[in-house]
């Protein structure tokens, strides 16, 4: 195995994953800095309260592919280049780090939701059918996409290790695993929220 390469790849992963697309949809289609209302996040949630449903589906569209592809060709890649399961789940990481602390933006990122249901949708299909799932229940039935994400991060490891079968990737698993508690950690302000009943419900517009 190259070190090289897999250094690369994951570096690459990060810098794609940097890229708020949150700020890109809304400065290009000319809509206020999701960073400047709502709950601040730059993330689609964020940027449907700014009215625009355009906007809010290309930064989720945009925020999940960047999770999704280099899933995908790291997993596509590992056997020409004889990657491990290790460099798979680092550039897994990569991306996902890439968001929450981007290099382009102070490293001052996002929640991680879009991003990570991309990333294991890449790794899994399946894992992420059934999170995407998940989370659409949980959407619809309480109208908290917070409450959804948390739901559906919880989920994630218990579906792919029951999904992929046993034994399931370790290496992915843990990354899945760290992604979880990582995405739990940014909502925590929304986690409190949730408790004292002051969680903005999803469609809410800015203030």
């Amino acid at each position: 195995m190259s070190i090289l390469t897999a250094a690369i790849a994951i570096i690459a992963a990060y810098l794609l994953g940097s890229i708020s697309f949150a700020v890109v949809v809304t400065r290009a289609l000319g809509i206020q800095d999701p960073r400047t209302y709502g709950s601040g996040n730059p993330g689609a949630t964020n940027v449907l309260r700014s009215g625009s449903k355009k906007a809010a589906i290309l930064t989720l569209l945009f925020d999940a592919l960047k999770g999704y592809i280099p899933a995908v060709l790291a997993l596509w890649l590992a056997p020409l280049l004889g990657w491990s399961a290790y460099v798979v789940a680092g550039v897994a990481l990569g991306a996902f780090l890439g968001h929450l602390y981007p290099v382009y933006f102070q490293f001052k990122g996002g929640k991680g939701v879009a991003t990570a249901a991309g990333i294991i949708l890449g790794l899994s299909p399946l894992t992420g059918l059934a999170i995407l799932a998940t989370w659409l229940l949980i959407a619809v039935v309480f109208r908290y996409s917070s409450l959804a994400a948390l739901v559906a991060a919880i989920c994630a490891p218990i579906y792919y290790y029951f999904i992929q079968g046993y034994p399931a990737s370790m290496p992915i698993l843990v990354a899945i695993i760290i992604i979880v508690v990582l995405m739990i950690y940014r909502h925590k302000q929304n986690i409190q929220n949730l408790l004292a009943h002051k969680e903005s419900k999803i469609g809410k517009k800015k203030e």
